[in-house]
C-alpha cells in the first residue's frame, strides 16, 4: 500500500530434529542373561549416497559388539540407497561386506529408493541382486529360499534362526509386495508353523501408530505404496494394510514386524490381534530426517527370556543412546 513499506518475512525457523530426544551418553546396557539381541539398520539411502563413512561405522560397531551383545543378526529395512545407481550400491557393498565377512547372518529387502531410475520407484528394476546376488546370499546357512518364481532375484527371501532354544523365521518383502508374493509368503509361513516369524519389509507402520491404508485414508497418508509408479498399470501392490489382512493376520505365529520408509518422526508402533486373539506388535523406525543422513543410529531389539523385547537407538558415531519413551521401550511378549 502507498506510503506503508512493507516489512520482510523472517525465515522460518527448522523444527529442531531432537525435540524430544532424551540424549544418555555412552552405550545401552548389555543384554540379560538368556538374552540375544537383533541389529536393525532402516533406511541408510543418505549414508550410501552422502556419507559411507557412517554406513561402515554402524556395521564395524556391530561386529565389535557381537560377542559381548549377543548379537544374533542384522535386518536392514530398506532403501539400501537413495538412488539405485552404481556408486551407491558401491558404498552399499562395502559397508554390508563388513556383516558378510564376519559371518553374521543378514536379512535385507529392498524400498523404493531401490527401485526405478534414479530411486524413483517407477519400476521394480533394482540393482540389489547385482550386488547381492542370490548365488552368493544363499551360501549362507541361515538362507533357507526366496519368492518361487523370480529364483534369480534377491528382494524377497526367508531365513531360519535357531537362537538359544527358540527357532525363528525371518521373511524379507520386497518394497509392496505384489500379491503373487503374498501368496508365497502364506505358503512359506504356513509350512514354518513352528516357527516364531519376525516380517521385515519397507512399508508398513504409518508415523501415527496406524498401518498405511490406502483404502481408508487415500492421499490423508503421504508415501503409500499405491502412488508409486510401480503400482501402474494394475495397482499390483500391498500397503501395510493389506499386508496385514493378506498374510500376517492369517497366522498365530507372527512376534513382530518391522518396517522403515515413513518419515516425519519416523517412529511408530501398534499392535493388532488376530481373528483368534494373537497380538502381533509392528513397529516403524526410520532415522533418515536426522543430520548428516541420520546421525549413525541403529536399532537394537534385545530378545529377553521372559519373551519380551526390549529397544534400544544407539548411535555408534555420536557414541549415545536416545532414551526417548518413543526409541526405549518394552515390546510386549506376542
Amino acid at each position: 500500500m502507498p506510503g506503508f513499506a512493507c516489512a520482510a518475512e523472517a525465515p522460518k525457523k527448522k523444527a529442531d530434529p531432537y525435540a524430544d530426544a532424551v540424549f544418555v551418553e555412552g552405550e545401552p546396557p548389555l543384554p540379560a542373561e538368556g538374552s540375544f539381541t537383533f541389529a536393525v539398520l532402516p533406511d541408510t539411502q543418505y549414508y550410501s549416497e552422502k556419507y559411507p563413512e557412517t554406513f561402515v561405522a554402524q556395521t564395524r560397531w556391530i561386529i565389535e559388539q557381537r560377542e559381548r551383545r549377543r548379537i544374533a543378526a542384522t535386518f536392514h529395512l530398506g532403501d539400501i540407497t537413495n538412488q539405485n545407481d552404481l556408486p551407491q550400491w558401491k558404498n552399499a557393498r562395502k559397508a554390508l561386506q563388513v556383516l558378510m565377512d564376519a559371518g553374521m547372518p543378514m536379512c535385507l529387502t529392498a524400498g523404493n529408493h531401490d527401485h526405478g531410475p534414479k530411486g524413483n520407484g517407477s519400476d521394480r528394476t533394482t540393482m540389489l541382486t547385482d550386488f547381492f546376488p542370490v548365488k552368493e546370499l544363499s551360501r549362507a546357512s541361515h538362507w533357507a529360499g526366496n519368492y518361487d518364481r523370480e529364483p534369480a532375484r534377491s528382494e524377497n527371501s526367508y531365513h531360519r534362526l535357531d537362537i538359544a532354544g527358540r527357532r525363528f523365521l525371518i521373511l524379507c518383502l520386497e518394497f509392496a509386495p505384489r500379491g503373487d508374493v503374498l501368496r508365497w509368503a502364506n505358503e512359506v509361513v504356513t509350512d514354518h508353523a513352528d516357527r516364531e516369524v519376525i516380517l521385515v519389509t519397507h512399508a508398513l507402520v504409518y508415523h501415527n501408530d496406524t498401518r498405511l491404508d490406502w483404502k481408508q485414508y487415500g492421499k490423508l497418508q503421504d508415501w503409500s505404496p499405491h502412488i508409486f509408479g510401480l503400482a501402474k498399470p494394475d495397482d499390483d501392490v500391498n500397503d501395510g494394510e493389506e499386508i496385514w489382512q493378506k498374510l500376517v493376520s492369517r497366522h498365530e505365529n507372527f512376534i513382530l514386524t518391522l518396517n522403515g520408509h515413513v518419515v516425519e518422526d519416523g517412529l511408530g508402533r501398534l499392535t493388532t490381534s488376530t481373528d483368534k486373539g494373537h497380538p502381533v506388535p509392528q513397529v516403524l523406525v526410520n532415522f533418515q530426517m536426522k543430520p548428516n543422513g541420520g546421525d549413525g543410529w541403529l536399532r537394537l531389539i534385545e530378545m529377553r527370556k521372559d519373551g519380551t523385547m526390549q529397544t534400544y537407538d544407539y548411535s555408534p558415531t555420536r557414541k549415545q543412546l536416545n532414551a526417548s519413551k518413543q526409541n526405549q521401550f518394552t515390546i510386549p511378549w506376542a
